[in-house]
């Protein structure tokens, strides 16, 4: 089969782009650990199209990839081995906003922040939120099960999503929930595509559920003086008030973002670590709540000092010190890790992994931030200075093996919200156990029999032995 030609007689000329640039730009994610290396590059305008093509790479014996935003973190983007690349673009519309519903249905292609500013425009709220909004399309989203700041209130992605139009490996069009609030009529297939990577079917179309937004949002930050302490403020803020993020950071992360980027530290005193709470400053009774809990914080030694919003343009200053540590630690090739596990065992876990890399090489700056809310870590390693880039990479690939171990011990995620895609999947068994990877493998055979669905990404060789 000439490939190319059929592409070309399904979409149009215009609609498949083989140039080097265009392959190299939209064959990848954020990651660089793979050399993108697709074979073409197609744009579907319709669910019929994407179905069609889904047909042909059956008979054809050819391999697909879907492409968003390629905001990712996991390498689940990345085509290296001549897929055809499925980017939705230009499957970009709002297809309905239900006022009484409050809900958007919209094609994969659209923006998240476009969804967003729609909610908003209609005083209502798209809750799930991250630093790439402003780029990362909903079908993605959904592909990755996204979570970012707000988890902690709002939930994941998942907890959005009333229904889906998927094409699956088969080039099946199923029409998963319909917009439903309440469907109580056997297995929701809906929540298998939530996450799945594009490894079972492509999103074509999501209906998604909207809130109320909250109502004069305050930020406070407070410096702590350990990590214990930092555990203890959560449970006493939670418990007051109705906290919509609680996000952390180490005082070595803050020095960066304060260093590199001028924004000023919170307050003169300094703390071991920083937590950024935002909740619904909605009353007088509200704010009178906030400070009592801050006092009472202050009075059993967990807090040294805090700062409260006192406007959005304040407030928005304040998340600078959360929201520019990604971009800030970039620029120190960091090697990353994005690891969750519940969060009252937080404390434990911080100072085990940190106490393990640190011992195993002592010139390596551990630095983290995370949602602390939600028990998500980030953990960055910072290249020394001296050393060369590849044996950095090499030094921390070693480690992964024992930061792992010591997360499956804990009963955590290998993976909180960035996916598995390329980097994790042969790591996928210390998440996961063999009856659940077994059967994961059997979901993939149902809905995509020829393997034609994003080759390669969550799901390891089936020959592969498993921890």
């Amino acid at each position: 089969m000439d490939v190319l030609k059929n592409l070309i007689d399904l979409f149009g000329v215009e609609a498949v782009l083989t140039d080097n640039d265009s392959l190299q730009h939209y064959g990848k994610d954020w990651t660089k650990t793979h050399q993108p290396d697709p074979l073409a590059i197609v744009f579907p305008h319709t669910t019929q199209q994407v179905q069609a093509l889904v047909k042909l790479a059956n008979i054809g014996a050819f391999t697909l990839v879907p492409s968003g935003g390629r905001t990712g973190l996991s390498g689940g983007a990345v085509a290296a081995n001549k897929e055809v690349v499925v980017a939705f673009d230009r499957m970009n519309k709002i297809l309905a906003f239900n006022a009484i519903d409050r809900s958007i249905t919209c094609e994969p292609g659209a923006i998240t922040q476009q969804i967003q500013q729609l909610a908003k425009d209609n005083n209502l709220l798209y809750p799930v939120d991250f630093a790439s909004s402003a780029s990362s399309q909903i079908g993605g989203n959904i592909a990755t099960n996204a979570g970012g700041i707000k988890v902690v209130r709002y939930g994941l992605t998942r907890n959005w999503v009333l229904g889906l139009k998927v094409v699956t490996g088969s080039g099946e069009i199923l029409d998963l929930n319909k917009g439903l609030v309440k469907n109580a009529t056997g297995y929701d297939l809906r929540h298998l595509f939530i996450g799945s990577e594009g490894t079972l079917g492509f999103i074509t179309e999501a209906t998604l559920r909207l809130t109320k937004p909250p109502k004069n949002l305050c930020v406070m930050v407070l410096g702590i003086n350990d990590v214990t302490g930092l555990m203890k403020v959560f449970k006493d803020f939670q418990n007051t008030l109705d906290i919509s993020a609680f996000e952390c950071f180490s005082d070595r992360t803050l020095h960066y973002v304060h260093t590199d980027k001028g924004i000023p530290l919170p307050f003169e005193t300094r703390a071991p670590y920083y937590a950024l709470l935002e909740f619904d400053n909605d009353s007088e009774q509200r704010q009178d709540e906030a400070f009592q809990t801050f006092e009472n914080c202050i009075n059993e030694g967990w807090v040294v000092d805090g700062v409260m919003s006192q406007s959005e343009s304040q407030a928005q200053s304040l998340w600078r010190l959360r929201e520019d540590i990604s971009e800030t630690l970039s620029a120190y090739t960091p090697y990353k890790n994005d690891l969750s596990v519940k969060i009252s065992v937080i404390p434990e876990f911080l100072e085990a992994v940190v106490e393990l890399i640190t011992h195993n090489y002592t010139e390596f700056e551990v630095l983290w931030y995370g949602h602390i809310g939600d028990g998500n870590i980030h953990l960055n390693i910072l290249k020394p200075e001296k050393m060369q880039s590849e044996e950095f990479f090499k030094k921390c690939k070693l480690l992964n093996p024992m930061i792992f171990e010591l997360t499956q011990q804990m009963n955590g995620s290998i993976s909180a919200e960035h996916g598995v895609g390329l980097l994790k999947r042969d790591d996928l068994a210390y998440s996961r156990s063999k009856e659940e990877l077994t059967i994961m493998r059997q979901l993939k055979a149902v809905f995509d029999p020829n393997g034609i669905m994003n080759p390669g990404k969550m799901l390891s060789d089936p020959q592969q032995t498993l921890i």
